[in-house]
């Protein structure tokens, strides 16, 4: 970015703006319609989704209007970005039951205070699904759109290169993604869209749509891919290092208390509004300060200030009766069929699959009331024996096994 005066909620955190120069004008000019595009692929959104929609919310704060896009259509292709095969493709039924979570985390029908949109004040969210001018679109405007870009253009795309190059194969649909995506600004007007370090490609393709069909191109703002709990791979629900945005305080608390010092300014940077240059320079304590921060957006305060206490509890006395007093996320043993194996157990109430607790259980990893468990096959008669006790897994996770 090289322009030094547009205000701190628009500048925090952006990795790419284009074109920079036109950003103070187009401020300044009139209240923006800020385009973000979603495809509900999944059911569930984490902190590394919820970037996008911060930033998307101080558009809205800030008086403009957000334009948020739901991918029904082109969700039904799949964004090629970052994948090394063809997606599969998702049914109708299957993008919409997707589509309606994803409205409910990002906070419709929800405490405004804690929702990631502003669902509520009049002028500031269109909720809009591509198929709406997307399923309309007869032959002809198809063959236009795909006149709009060439082949080679499309095999610069990092991941369409990396794919030819390796042999792999690339369907002719997958090449449509970009367009249509870009057919969504030229469809709401868009002044600005958002986008990760990733979808630059697909931002772009707006710009030329829009000039294509007479429109003044959009600004592309993108923001930095979250690196997850590990530290080094983005985060991503198939690499398990997520914090999920529905996930109980305690657990939320106690993951993102652990991060890598070397992710603790990035996520102070891209989760949360807190002054950097006010924060304690003790890592340890920003830290905590991150955690509790980010914990205290989705849950409010009194369970953040909860959460932490319990984390607290947990860590520093577990063994004796930290973990009785905590509060911790309950789960039944009522569909538990005893006699239960440890490892079925971690599996049965939820924590992980029966594979994964052998091997976690083999590593030493999962604790009963502050007890180190090493025999996944240590065997339970029956849920007397576990009833309000807690099990653990890891430094992160924690589990009241009630009946």
């Amino acid at each position: 970015m090289t322009v030094a005066s547009i205000p701190n909620w628009f500048s925090r955190g952006v990795a790419d703006l284009f074109p920079a120069d036109a950003a103070e004008t187009a401020l300044q000019n009139k209240p923006l319609r800020v385009k973000l595009g979603i495809d509900p692929t999944g059911s569930t959104i984490h902190l590394g989704h919820s970037i996008l929609f911060r930033k998307l919310r101080a558009f809205q704060d800030a008086g403009h209007t957000a334009i948020l896009i739901i991918g029904d259509f082109t969700a039904r292709i799949g964004d090629p970005s970052g994948k090394k095969s063809t997606r599969i493709q998702l049914s109708v039924e299957e993008v919409e039951a997707n589509s309606n979570t994803y409205l409910q985390q990002l906070g419709q029908g929800q405490d405004p205070e804690l929702s990631l949109l502003d669902f509520d004040t009049p002028g500031r969210l269109e909720v809009r699904r591509n198929s709406e001018w997307l399923s309309n679109l007869n032959l002809p405007k198809v063959i236009e759109l795909l006149a709009l870009s060439t082949v080679g253009q499309m095999l610069a795309k990092e991941e369409f290169a990396n794919r030819y190059e390796n042999g792999t194969a690339i369907s002719l649909h997958e090449f449509l993604y970009p367009l249509l995506q870009g057919y969504d600004s030229v469809a709401i007007k868009a002044d600005l869209e958002l986008g990760g370090t990733d979808q630059k490609f697909n931002v772009a393709m707006g710009r030329d749509l829009q000039r294509h069909f007479g429109l003044k191109p959009q600004l592309g703002l993108l923001l930095p891919i979250l690196p997850g709990l590990d530290g080094v791979q983005k985060m991503s629900k198939s690499l398990g290092n997520t914090v999920g945005l529905t996930e109980d305080p305690l657990s939320m608390y106690s993951k993102l208390e652990k991060v890598p010092d070397a992710v603790v300014e990035e996520y102070l940077t891209l989760l949360t509004n807190l002054d950097l240059a006010a924060l304690p320079n003790n890592s340890r304590e920003r830290q905590k300060a991150m955690a509790l921060e980010i914990t205290r957006l989705r849950h409010g305060p009194e369970a953040a200030a909860a959460a932490q206490a319990d984390a607290a509890n947990l860590v520093a006395g577990a063994a004796g009766n930290g973990a009785a007093a905590a509060e911790v996320l309950e789960v039944s043993l009522g569909d538990v069929n005893f006699p239960a194996k440890v490892f079925y157990l971690l599996s049965a109430v939820g924590i992980c699959s029966s594979s994964e607790a052998k091997r976690q259980i083999q590593g030493g990893g999962v604790k009963l009331d502050g007890e180190k468990l090493s025999d996944p096959n240590q065997e339970f008669q029956n849920s007397t024996e576990l009833e309000g006790k807690v099990l653990q897994m890891g430094k992160k996770i924690f589990r009241r096994l009630i009946p």
